[in-house]
């Protein structure tokens, strides 16, 4: 596992672009229109910045996948972050899930433990090279460097198909709310 720099954003957008096209959650705040695909490249564009700014932005070794990871206790609201907003919503989200998409997120805060954690947004593997360990590989190294700044990982998924792989990965679900759709919480704590 490699951090990404601001050149590897391209290939980064690429793989979660892809890697995200059909996930409940994802398309629950995107505009869905024939745009769709560029509006999910959008959302993962801010995610980029955000991660950058507030977090840490990785690349497996053969970079074929990418995790964004946030440190919440360290986004702030600047200039910056606001501009990235406003992009957000003029660009992905559209004004007509603007409220749908904030009250979401304060669900999704409302579940979570207030605690300094590695808040593992998106972790996304090429589509033609899934299946073949990489994905697992990348989690393990935001685990081992999670563990080492003695964080614990905090993440939803909204596929179930993706339950067992969390959870052989030592995740523990606990919780879960209704938008429509299901979307899991799962957690692993620092290995002492």
């Amino acid at each position: 596992m490699k951090k990404a720099s601001r050149k590897d954003k391209p290939l980064v957008l690429d793989i979660l672009s892809q890697s995200f096209h059909d996930n409940q959650s994802v398309n629950y705040i995107i505009r869905q229109d024939k745009n769709k695909t560029e509006r999910i490249r959008q959302l993962m564009s801010y995610s980029f910045e955000i991660c950058t700014s507030f977090g840490e932005v990785f690349l497996s070794d053969d970079e074929k996948a990418s995790a964004l990871v946030v440190y919440p206790e360290k986004k702030r609201t600047t200039l910056h972050s606001t501009l990235l907003d406003l992009r957000l919503v003029f660009g992905a989200v559209g004004f007509g899930n603007i409220v749908k998409t904030l009250k979401r997120e304060k669900l999704i805060h409302s579940i979570q433990p207030q605690e300094r954690m590695t808040y593992l947004w998106f972790i996304g593997v090429d589509p033609l090279a899934q299946q073949k360990g990489i994905g697992s590989r990348l989690l393990q190294g935001v685990i081992a460097h999670s563990n080492a700044d003695n964080r614990n990982v905090l993440l939803e998924t909204s596929m179930p198909r993706n339950i067992p792989w969390y959870e052989k990965h030592g995740f523990k679900q606990y919780g879960e709310l209704d938008l429509g759709h299901r979307l899991y919480f799962f957690r692993r704590d620092v290995e002492r």
